[in-house]
Order: C-alpha cells, then sequence, then structure tokens
C-alpha cells in the first residue's frame, strides 16, 4: 500500500507518489524521462524521447471526438531539489519520503516536487484511461526548467498539429494564466588568489529565513541569505583586516536562499596589541549582535526567524584564504549587487515587472592558487528592454569589481492573446461547474509557454493547476482537495465539445 493509497482521483495520486520514488531534480532526469517513455511503450502510444531527454506522447481521439481540435498538453519532469541541512537524503539517487498533513501532500525534509510533478501525474491518468472523452491529445513532457527551460528551448516540435496548449504547471487553483515575464540566468564571476594565511577562524552562518519561489514570493520582500552574509561581510571589513576562506549559500538561481554559511581568517598581527583573540571575539560578537537586530528589525513579520550564528576558535590557525584585499573587493561587490523587486508594471496593478534574485553564492577553489567566487541570478521582466538593462546593470557593478559575466538561458516573455478559443471555452466548462468565473491573470515566474509560442504558429495557450505552497522549498506542498478538484475540471473540459 502506497502513501497517498485511498486518495482521489486514485490514478493521479498513484502516478504522483510513484514519481517522488525516482530522482528527478533538475540534471538528473534520465531516469524519470525512462519511466515516462517506458509507460507509453507499454501502452502502445507512440512516443518520441529526444536526446535531451524530452518527451512527446501521442494519444488518438475519443469515438466522436475526431474533428475536435487537437490539444496539447504540457508540464516538465524536473524538480528543484532541495533539503534540509539535517536531511540524510541523497536527492541525486534516492526519492522522497512522503507524507500527508491534514489536507496537504508533504515530503520528509526535502521538497516535494509538486511542481511539476502533478502535471506528469494528470497526464498518465489521462493518458491510461480507456474511458476519458477527449480530443487527440499531444503530450509534451520537458526537462531542466527549473534551470532555465532547457528542455523546451532544445525541443522539436515540428512534429506535433496542435495549436492550442494547456501547460500544467502553475500554483493555484481557479486562476487561467495568460501570460509572464521572460528571463534568464545570469552568473557573476570574480577572480581572486588564495595564499596561505595566519590568524583566528571566525564561521559565520545566516539564516532562519522563509525563502520561495523568486519569481512567486519576490514581491514579499523576504530576506535572502546571500545578500545579508554579503552585507555582514561588509560590515566586518570596515572593522578588521579579514581573509575570506569559503563561502556557500543558495540552491538554485529561482529560489530565494533560506541560509548561507562562510568561514573568515583573521590576521592576528594586525589588530592591536594585548590579547587580540579574545578581545577581537568580543567585538564581533557585540558587533553581530547588534547588526542580527537592525536586519530583523527591517525584516520584522516578513521573516521572523532570521538569525546569524557564528563562532570564533581560541587559537591561531594557517589555512588557505583570499588576501586582504580581494577580500575587501568582494564584500564591496556583494554589498553593491541589486536584488529583489525593481519596477511594478504600470499597466497591471499588484503584478511584479521587473526584479532579479541572488540565488547561489560559492566560493570555488581552481588550480594553483586560483580561485573564483561566483554570484549566480535569475532576472526576470515582462519588458524585454527592462530585462536587457538589468543584465547590463549586472554587467557594470560586476565589471567595477574586476569580474565577468555571463548569460545563459534566456527566454522570452509570454504575450496575452486577446482572442483566446482555448481561453473561453475553459471559462465556460469553470463558470458551468463552479457557478462562478475563474481568475485570468498574468505572472512574473517564467513558464514555457513562451518558447512554445515562438516554436508553435499561433498557438493559444492557458496554464493552470492545484493550490501548492512553498515552492521550491523544504517545506513545499500540495493540496489534496484542490488536485481533485482541478482533475474534475481538466476531464469536464476535455469532454467539452467545440459549439457550433
Amino acid at each position: 500500500m502506497g502513501v497517498l493509497s485511498g486518495l482521489k482521483p486514485e490514478r493521479v495520486f498513484y502516478y504522483f507518489e510513484e514519481i517522488t520514488k525516482i530522482p528527478h531534480g533538475s540534471g538528473n532526469v534520465e531516469q524519470i524521462s525512462d519511466y515516462l517513455a517506458d509507460f507509453a511503450r507499454a501502452r502502445n502510444l507512440p512516443v518520441l524521447q529526444d536526446d535531451l531527454k524530452n518527451v512527446i506522447i501521442w494519444k488518438a481521439a475519443s469515438p466522436g471526438y475526431e474533428e475536435e481540435p487537437v490539444l496539447i498538453l504540457q508540464g516538465h519532469m524536473d524538480m528543484v531539489a532541495v533539503k534540509k541541512p539535517e536531511c540524510a537524503i541523497d536527492l541525486q539517487r534516492e526519492g522522497l519520503r512522503i507524507g500527508i498533513r491534514g489536507d496537504d501532500i508533504c515530503a520528509e525534509g526535502t521538497s516535494l516536487g509538486g511542481d511539476d510533478g502533478i502535471a506528469i501525474a494528470y497526464a498518465l491518468a489521462i493518458l491510461e484511461s480507456e474511458t476519458l472523452k477527449h480530443p487527440a491529445l499531444e503530450v509534451v513532457l520537458t526537462v531542466d526548467e527549473e534551470v532555465g527551460m532547457d528542455g523546451a528551448r532544445g525541443i522539436d516540435l515540428s512534429g506535433l498539429k496542435g495549436s492550442r496548449l494547456l501547460n500544467l504547471d502553475s500554483e493555484e487553483e481557479g486562476v487561467f494564466l495568460t501570460s509572464c515575464a521572460g528571463g534568464g540566468r545570469v552568473v557573476c564571476e570574480l577572480s581572486a588568489r588564495k595564499r596561505e594565511a595566519e590568524g583566528i577562524a571566525l564561521s559565520l552562518k545566516v539564516g532562519g529565513l522563509l525563502g520561495g519561489h523568486s519569481g512567486e514570493e519576490i514581491h514579499r520582500g523576504r530576506g535572502n541569505s546571500n545578500l545579508l552574509f554579503g552585507r555582514i561581510l561588509y560590515i566586518l571589513c570596515s572593522r578588521y583586516p579579514l581573509c575570506l576562506v569559503n563561502v556557500e549559500g543558495g540552491l538554485a538561481d529561482n529560489a530565494i536562499p533560506r541560509e548561507t554559511c562562510g568561514s573568515i581568517l583573521i590576521p592576528v598581527g594586525k589588530v592591536g596589541e594585548g590579547e587580540p583573540k579574545e578581545r577581537i571575539a568580543a567585538e564581533i560578537g557585540e558587533l553581530l549582535e547588534q547588526t542580527q537586530r537592525e536586519i530583523a528589525a527591517e525584516l520584522g513579520g516578513r521573516d521572523p526567524e532570521f538569525w546569524i550564528k557564528w563562532e570564533t576558535e581560541d587559537r591561531v590557525r594557517r589555512m588557505d584564504a583570499l588576501d586582504e584585499e580581494d577580500t575587501r573587493r568582494a564584500a564591496s561587490f556583494l554589498q553593491a549587487l541589486p536584488n529583489g523587486v525593481q519596477e511594478m508594471s504600470a499597466q497591471l496593478p499588484g503584478l511584479v515587472e521587473t526584479s532579479l534574485n541572488l540565488g547561489i553564492l560559492r566560493m570555488e577553489a581552481l588550480e594553483s592558487q586560483d580561485a573564483r567566487i561566483i554570484a549566480e541570478y535569475s532576472v526576470r521582466s515582462s519588458v524585454e528592454s527592462a530585462k536587457r538593462n538589468l543584465i547590463e546593470k549586472l554587467r557594470a557593478v560586476t565589471g567595477l569589481a574586476k569580474g565577468v559575466v555571463t548569460v545563459q538561458g534566456l527566454y522570452p516573455g509570454w504575450r496575452y492573446r486577446a482572442d483566446s478559443p482555448l481561453r473561453a471555452k475553459m471559462v465556460r466548462v469553470y463558470q458551468r461547474l463552479y457557478g462562478r468565473e475563474p481568475k485570468v491573470e498574468a505572472i512574473h515566474a517564467g513558464l514555457e509557454c513562451g518558447l512554445f509560442a515562438d516554436k508553435i504558429r499561433d498557438l493559444d495557450c492557458v496554464s493552470i493547476g492545484p493550490d501548492m505552497k512553498n515552492i521550491h522549498t523544504t517545506e513545499e506542498t500540495l493540496s489534496i482537495s484542490s488536485t481533485a478538484r482541478v482533475w474534475e475540471f481538466l476531464t469536464e473540459f476535455l469532454a467539452e465539445k467545440e459549439e457550433s
């Protein structure tokens, strides 16, 4: 018996649980891709698995639906695979440990992958059914959406016949998404030299933050642990000669980082006479306590559990570290970096127009004594020129710090379509089922629909999904009742014929 056995719709939850047993973080999709291709072959459904591991499955129309417009169902098979520091699960090799908490499905110590595992579960339940009524279906399941939409960018859709696409990658029931921002990944890199240094070792950690999806939650003003670590490092550098040993924070460029840690060396010979170790430890403690109070007050209720943790050793150590000049340069760079909401939409009240998120910060040791500090951003905007300008701003700031910028995975925004037969049909079915109109909205988060619109002429597209919370985090949940209602809507929508 599975954890989700007995939940309705049974086959949707069966397949969702099966998916959670397969490691399928971004960049680790071979197993889930093979599972999907094998699923199709076992049911004699035409299937294409490309070199990127994207999968396309075809299913013929039900009797009497042969003349209905072909429908493309679409979702992505990768998830943002993150875990709590104390979690022992190897997300590269092991499945998730899921459970039920009230009306929610959750995972123990890790993200759940409801984004976008529920789309795969819906698609498989539809494809295997011999009783559901539906038009001809083309099910497109892409890879590595969460790290730049690489699957959607590289997939060949020339074999598709449909021009109506239902994307199943949204997280709020009753909301029909009809446009989204474009974006990309920007990697800022500072080169530096490491040398052997002697001093007092200080370990520093910033955490207790809520984090979240950088498209869905960026407007909430939550703390970014990478930026806060840089701010603290800058404050310390203004008081002491420091040598940065290492730093690491964040797990994905499109997830607001919750925790960042690093090690710093304080050269003893440059901090004065007397008993420097004890004096410095006390001074640093007072400074960090004051900084914690100030930042906590700024964050307020947005991140009520914010903390700074630190520890200074009581002995002098020798270790490889950046010299003082490179450490000051890195601290100034991190202090100057932009982050968060940059512009709100003038046309759509409450919609973020332009933003960026410093999702990953790390130091890498290279050959010899070389090292580099890497800051990875997710940049988003619904205005193409604003997106370009924000990328150039990062290039300028990084250049002032004698660093370089590379841009990866650019994807276009998805423009609103005023005349949408697909949307009109979906609204009609929703009104009949629930006696009210759905919300028709644009979002700041990126979806693959923009890339598909570039590949399929005159594409008519809408995105929907069940209620999920805290996606891309270890607190991610998927609503059981909402999943059931969206399934009800999906099956009714598939069975609805075009109005004559």
